[in-house]
């Protein structure tokens, strides 16, 4: 079977942009779900409904594909999975190294979601040398002293990174070094690679701040429309002023131009 060391996908020579290829895991995960429930067709609509974007974009990512639907019909689900996994260089093996088997790393070494997904956990290494041998999701932990062995053993492209922030870039510049031309990275900091080298960072204390401002803009707003109600009902149940000759009110009626002596 192909390994990741020895065929690339070839989105960027085929001038998809990276938008573009950013939702493409999103209709996979879309469409996968329909082929699970046997749905023939899907129209662009509905597709585009499942994946959270609108349909003109879905269609302008699709004919960078050259997948354009039949009008009355829409898409072949079973097709489109395949095109768009070919695409993301999924209809391979991809061997994974995990580095750094805490929590995290050993929760995501348990996943298992990869193996469907076109990717194999084929190496768990950590620094800690108690680790070493102890099994995580049947496969032993190695220790980073044999990190570019492991890496050119198992044809590793991909590396994950799941260990504190402050060992994250030797980390990384170990697995450049070894051949690792693909990271993705837990760490809670930025890692300098060379060019030649892709990194996507997950930042879940990123994503939590973000929905946290999101949760305090909502509830500024509940609280200036709660005020707006708040002033609505008073001036409700105020009673009315009638205008006067001289053009002022008052509570119980007209008040006279001149007061009578």
């Amino acid at each position: 079977m192909a390994t990741g060391r020895t065929h690339r996908p070839a989105t960027r020579s085929r001038g998809i942009p990276e938008a573009t290829v950013a939702r493409l895991p999103l209709y996979l995960r879309a469409l996968t779900a329909l082929s699970e429930r046997s749905v023939p067709t899907v129209s662009s609509e509905e597709l585009a409904a499942a994946a959270g974007v609108n349909s003109a974009k879905l269609r302008k990512d699709f004919s960078y594909l050259g997948s354009y639907g039949t009008r009355g019909v829409g898409y072949d689900v079973e097709y489109l999975v395949y095109q768009i996994s070919r695409e993301l260089g999924l209809t391979q093996d991809w061997p994974v190294a995990i580095v750094g088997i805490g929590n995290l790393g050993a929760a995501l070494a348990n996943y298992g979601g990869f193996a469907s997904r076109g990717f194999r956990v084929a190496a768990l290494i950590d620094a800690d040398p108690a680790m070493a041998g102890t099994p995580v999701a049947g496969i032993a932990v190695q220790h980073t002293d044999d990190l570019d062995r492991i890496i050119s053993e198992n044809g590793v492209s991909i590396g994950v990174i799941t260990t504190p922030p402050g060992a994250a870039q030797q980390v990384c510049d170990r697995l450049v070094a070894a051949g690792v031309t693909s990271i993705l990275n837990f760490a809670p900091t930025v890692l300098s690679v060379p060019d030649g080298v892709d990194v996507r960072k997950v930042d879940l204390s990123i994503e939590l701040q973000i929905l946290a401002f999101h949760e305090q803009r909502k509830a500024g707003e509940e609280a200036a429309a709660d005020g707006r109600a708040v002033v609505e009902a008073d001036e409700e149940e105020a009673p009315p002023m009638r205008a006067t000759p001289s053009g002022r009110k008052g509570p119980d009626g007209d008040m006279p131009a001149v007061m009578p002596a």
